[in-house]
């Protein structure tokens, strides 16, 4: 399936400069403002290319159930439309696994991978088709109540209520049928035999008291990949790229050196 997927760009505008391309892929409920952090600390060094899922921000809504893969090559698309070859990428939940069909399908496009609070089978592949039936039914205000404590730690959320607006404004704008779509990808997504087949160098970031991947789950994807790093983010949960910034993007950087 092609998707259009809004994107946006930043840092470096011309691709012919040396500035690598970093291109960030966002959870499900978010845009690409999740990623705000990660912009005003790297875009002076990096071309940071950002896109919306189907639904969520400004991209067209979806029809019909989607895939990890119809996702993923919408990523590709995107980049072709920001005139990006190669890159580097970073997703977090659904957007890291975007990250693994990536790593493992994206050929020398994909020069690393930096997959955060996500997993190669996402916990109870059960509940999410009744996620989305209940989001097709009452809308995504029905996930609200949810996200506290799951996308955030609650003492994050007592120090930075602005942030956790913005953060479940995201959530409350989002179409419930791209919701539901992306929600039925979440659900199938299952990668785990391919994890050996990825190659280029991987960052793999877990929050500590993350209830929706928990450490263990998203370890899984590191012992998975030969020579990755697993990196471990104290008070943190699912969302730790917009909730723990200066953690994470040192992480990214180091990661980004190493190579």
């Amino acid at each position: 399936m092609a998707l259009d997927l809004h994107h946006v760009v930043d840092g470096p505008a011309d691709p012919g400069t040396d500035a690598p391309t970093l291109l960030f892929g966002p959870s499900l409920g978010t845009d690409l403002h999740l990623f705000d952090p990660q912009v005003a600390a790297l875009a002076d060094r990096y071309r940071c290319v950002r896109f919306d899922l189907p639904g969520h921000g400004s991209s067209p809504d979806a029809s019909g159930d989607l895939t990890i893969e119809d996702l993923a090559r919408g990523a590709l698309a995107a980049a072709d439309a920001a005139g990006v070859s190669e890159f580097h990428y970073v997703g977090v939940s659904i957007g890291g696994a975007i990250g693994q069909w990536l790593g493992a399908h994206g050929g020398d496009r994909v020069r690393s991978i930096a997959l955060l609070a996500t997993a190669a089978r996402f916990p109870n592949p059960e509940a999410w088709p009744q996620r989305a039936a209940t989001v097709r039914e009452q809308g995504t205000e029905a996930m609200v109540a949810s996200r506290p404590g799951t996308w955030y730690v609650e003492d994050w959320a007592r120090r930075n209520p602005e942030a956790e607006r913005r953060l479940l404004d995201m959530l409350r704008a989002a179409k419930p049928e791209g919701y539901a779509a992306c929600t039925s990808a979440v659900g199938a997504f299952d990668i785990r035999a391919e994890l050996a087949s990825i190659s280029v160098p991987a960052l793999v970031v877990a929050g500590a008291d993350d209830p929706a991947t928990p450490p263990a789950v998203v370890r899984e994807i590191a012992t998975g990949i030969a020579g990755a790093r697993y990196a471990e983010i104290a008070d943190a949960a699912h969302l730790l790229s917009y909730e723990r910034p200066d953690e994470v993007n040192a992480l990214i950087e180091e990661h980004l050196r190493c190579l």
